[in-house]
Parts: C-alpha cells; structure tokens; sequence
C-alpha cells in the first residue's frame, strides 16, 4: 500500500480535476444501477401488466414510488419511460465523457511532468552516475517506465473509482432486495480476492523484470545505432543480431509469464460468477414461482449480481496494471531520489575570475577500490602551459575532470587563487573552465547553435570571429546553408577536423580563462591534425591551460610537464629537462620517436 500510495503522488498536483472526475464516474456508476433498475417496471408493469413485489421492507419513500409505480397504467408507464431512457443515457453519456477527457489529461499532464522531472534530475546528477549506467537504460526510464505509469494513472486509477463505485451500487443492489441470498456471493468474491492479491504479488517481481529487460533491449539499440560504424566495419551484423534475439527473447518471456496470470483472473472470475449465478437463478426461481417475488424485481436482482462480477473482472486487471506501475515507479524514484555526489555547499560564493594561480593540495582520487591519483601536489601559474603525460590508464583525464568538479577529490583540495573550488558555485566555476576532448560532442543542430553552445544569445559577429580563429569560417562558408546547416547526431555530416574546429569554436567563444585540452588532435590526421594544431594555438593565447597528449612532440613547448605512472607524480620539468634524465618520459619519448 506505501508504494501505491507513493505512485499516487503524481496525482496530487491535479487532485481537483481528480476530484471532479471522481465525481463524474459516481455519477456514471449511479447511472448504470437506474437504467438497470428500469428493468422493474417494464417487466412487471409494462410488459405483463402485473405488481410490482419486493420482498424486502422498504423505506417509506420507496415503498410510496413503488406504489406509484403500481397505479399507472402501462401504457402512460411506458411513455414515461420511453422519454426517461433517453434523458438517463444523455446524462450518462455526458459524465462518462467527463469522467473520462479529465482523467486522460491527468495522465497526459503526469507524463508531462515525469518526463521534466527526470529530465532535470539527470541534468543535476554528478558524472559517476553516467559512469555506471547505460544510455539505454535511462532513456527506459524515462519512456517505458512513465508510460506505464501513464496508463495506471489514466485508465486504471479510472476504473478503480468507476469499477468500485459499480461494485459498490450493484452489491447494494443485490444486498437491499434479497440479503439471504447474498451469503451465496460472498465465498466466491473472497476467493477472488485472494487470487487477485496473491497474482498482483508476482506480477509486481515480473514487471521490474519485464522493465528491466526492456532497458536491455533500449540498451543495445542505442549501442548498435552509435556505434554503426563499428559494427559494419568489423562484420558484426550477426553478432548484434544474435544478442539483440537474446534479449529480445528474454522480454518476452517475461512478458508472457505476466500476461498468463493476468488472463487467468478472467475465466476465475467468471467460473465463479458463474457457480454463484447458477445457485442464485435455481433458488430466486423457485421464489418467483411461488409468488414471493416479482419476476423484474427478481431480474433486478440477478441482473445486478452479474454487473457485479463484470467490474470485478475489470477490477482484477486494475490491480495487474497498478503493481506494474508501482514497479515502474521505483525505478523512476530511483532516479529522483539519487543524490548527486558533487553538490554546493550551502552559502557558496561566486568565482570572479582567475589572476594567480592553480593548486592542488595532495589531491587523492578513487573510483571504487580502485586508486586512480595519489598525493598529487601541482601549482599552475596564470597564463601557464602544463601538459600531462603518461602511459594509459594513470589518472590524466581524472585529474583534469577534478578541476570543473566532475567529480571531487576523495583527499585534499584544489584551489584558484587560494580560493577551494568546493566553496564556490558550480555555474561561476565552470564559466571559468573550456574543454576540447579527442571525442568531439556536438549536437543534432545548426552549426551556430553549436558554436554558441557555451554563450547563449551570441551576437552572429561574435560566432563568426570564434570560426575564423578556429579555421572554421571557410568550410563551413561552403556548406550549402553556411552556419545555419544541421550537422546531425554527433556531428556526422562532416568530417572530424571541422568537428574539431567547431568544438574549438564553442570554446573561443566562451572564452574561459582555465582551458582543459583532452587528446584534441589524436584521432585526426595529419593535414587536419596541423589545421586544428593552428586553431588550438590560437584558442591557448593568453589562458592557463592543461594538455593530455600522447603524442609527445606536440608538448615540448609546454611550461611545465608533469609525467604520471600509477597515479602519482614520477617526474616533472620542461621537455629539454626531462630529457636529460634517464626517467619515463625520456623512455616514451625515445619510443615514439622510434615509430615514426
């Protein structure tokens, strides 16, 4: 009950146009019990031209409208309710469109709402979180999870206020005209219940199951569609096939062990409706023969037995549908409720700027049990050049993440200008950093849009001066709609030199002070390589800025050279320094140099 209780606050935002379409089924359900009451004095009065007997005592009112009823003549009776048949269905197919428009725009507007909260949850989350889930699985989360929320919402929160509320009349129905025959009802209903229950119970365990598998699957395709390029240039269509029918097939075994117990509850239900039925017509039978009871008010009676197994039918797949979603739920609070590992602390101030220096103050570093950095101490100059170097798999790039606190150091500080980042704001720090990495991230958007990624609202002059220093301007002056051309998903219209100039360009533009170069020119070759060299020589002037190069050549200008192996520091100097010791970095440059 607390976690469909937790699945219902998605509701309360609404909870008056809830209200009102709560209001509308009761008024719908009502509905359904007078139009099959009518059955009464057509049968009785109309058709046979007969009393109409209850055998139970009634309220005085009632008793008065029976007796009413039992006056007029068929024919004047007939005529009344000719024209009351069709007010009823007018006013019941008014309240059911009601009842129904508001609940569909409460599960629209609940999907609405999942969908930015989790949205806006994943923008706020730290980068270890992305680390350690899969693409395919977030976007799950925020698809197939809020649509079956959607549907519990919209369809099966329905049919529990509207299904219960005909529970409710029609039990009252049977229980007000003959309640010694209602004993016959109640085994069957309690035998249901259990099953209902007990069903609803592994149904739960399915579903996240069934979700999970559906991540799996969203999983894969979101790989092999990134990674297409991969895939047929190592002839592995039939391999991704093959995992794909796996998982495929795993889904839907899952699914099927769920729509077997669902389709079970029906014929339960109506087996044992159906015993009940049997029992109830044999004995009323014999009570309308022997004139105890009239034979509307006995089809009445049996008519609203009946209508009670029909909603409790509905009722079974309300409780299927509702353990669904209250799986799917746990997943999309699992996300909602993750705390980001690199929060601001409460009062953080706002960084200005950058004048003096950058330091790190035995920085230690781990991801799990494993200890990436280790005592790293560093003072990096305004204006200054320092490139990190090493074998792969030391820690560079997870130094370098520290500075815009991707994530935090385990041990230790960092400061700018003796200031700790961890006491300034998030925004004003990383206004001040500018990032290229040798896996250049653009966007299914204009060219522009991308140049002014980091400077919304960017004059056209301004973007158009970050190109030219990127050596941008001219090839995309050649594409056919110039900066307003889309560039597809990842920048893959055009080729991977422009994608760096373009990514080069976002930086200038944003003009940050603190400049992180992650391998920018590894993947290119060497026309391209020396465009973007030229480009990058540009977009360093006058910033303290840090480079990760494997290729050694391209850092021999630097300040400073820090040489990591296993986490910590092994040697630092200028490269003529390093050099002339017989360490690691002489040992990396000697090889390379040897490749060529």
């Amino acid at each position: 009950m607390r976690d469909y209780l937790k699945l219902l606050r998605f509701i309360r935002p609404y909870l008056g146009m809830f209200s009102m379409a709560c209001v509308c089924m009761v008024f719908s359900a009502i509905f359904d019990g007078v139009s099959l009451a009518m059955m009464v004095p057509l049968a009785d009065k109309v058709l046979t031209n007969k009393q109409i007997i209850v055998p139970a005592k009634l309220p005085a009112f009632l008793a008065d409208f029976v007796a009413k009823l039992n006056s007029i003549p068929p024919a004047v009776l007939l005529n009344y309710m000719a024209i009351g048949i069709i007010l009823l269905f007018i006013l019941k197919g008014l309240f059911g469109f009601l009842q129904s428009y508001l609940m569909s725009d409460i599960g629209q507007r609940i999907v609405r709402d999942i969908k930015a909260k989790l949205y806006a949850k994943f923008q706020t989350l730290s980068l270890d979180y992305f680390t350690h889930k899969r693409g395919g699985e977030m976007i799950s989360r925020i698809t197939n999870d809020v649509r079956i929320v959607e549907n519990a919402v919209s369809y099966g929160s329905t049919d529990l206020v509207y299904q219960g509320a005909q529970v409710l009349i029609f039990f009252s129905l049977t229980l007000f005209i003959y309640a010694k025959f209602v004993i016959f009802i109640v085994p069957p209903l309690a035998i249901l219940g259990y099953l209902i229950a007990t069903v609803g119970k592994k149904l739960r365990k399915l579903s996240r199951t069934s979700q999970e598998k559906m991540a799996d699957t969203n999983s894969i395709l979101y790989e092999t569609i990134i990674g297409a390029r991969i895939v047929k240039g190592f002839n592995m269509e039939p391999y991704e096939i093959q995992k794909f029918n796996k998982v495929n097939q795993d889904y839907y075994r899952v699914s099927m062990k769920s729509i077997k117990r669902i389709l079970l509850l029906s014929p339960a239900t109506e087996i044992l409706g159906c015993i009940a039925g049997v029992v109830i017509f044999f004995l009323g039978g014999r009570e309308v023969i022997a004139g105890k009871i009239s034979f509307g008010v006995f089809g009445l009676f049996l008519g609203s037995l009946l209508s009670t197994i029909r909603p409790f039918k509905k009722l079974s797949q309300v409780n299927s549908l509702n353990q669904q979603a209250v799986a799917a739920s746990e997943r999309i609070y699992e996300v909602l409720e993750t705390e980001p590992s690199v929060v601001e602390l409460p009062g953080a101030r706002q960084l200005s700027g950058f004048k003096s220096s950058i330091v790190f103050n035995d920085v230690w570093f781990n991801y799990g049990d494993n200890q990436v950095l280790k005592g790293i101490n560093l003072n990096v100059p305004y204006g200054s050049v320092l490139a990190i170097v090493g074998p792969s798999g030391t820690g560079k790039t997870t130094l370098l993440d520290l500075i815009p606190r991707f994530y935090d150091p385990k041990k230790g500080s960092i400061t700018i200008d003796g200031i700790d980042i961890k006491a300034v704001t998030l925004k004003s720090l990383r206004q001040q950093v500018g990032i290229v990495t040798q896996e250049t991230i653009l966007f299914n958007d204009t060219i522009k849009a991308n140049i002014a990624y980091g400077k919304p609202g960017a004059m056209d002059e301004e973007i158009q001066q970050a190109a030219l220093q990127a050596n941008a301007h001219d090839f995309i002056s050649h594409l056919p709609q110039g900066y307003a051309t889309v560039i597809g998903d990842r920048g893959m219209r055009i080729s991977g030199g422009e994608r760096q100039r373009i990514a080069i360009a976002r930086a200038l533009l944003k003009n940050p002070p603190i400049l992180i170069l992650d391998e920018a020119t590894s993947q290119l070759d060497s026309e391209s390589e020396k465009v973007v060299q030229d480009a990058l020589d540009q977009l360093i002037k006058g910033r303290t800025v840090f480079v990760i190069a494997h290729r050694l050549s391209t850092v021999r200008n630097a300040h400073k050279i820090v040489v990591l192996d296993k986490g910590v520091i092994a040697e630092a100097g200028t490269h003529t320094e390093l050099l002339g010791r017989d360490g690691l970095y002489k040992r990396l440059y000697s090889i390379q140099e040897l490749r060529k």
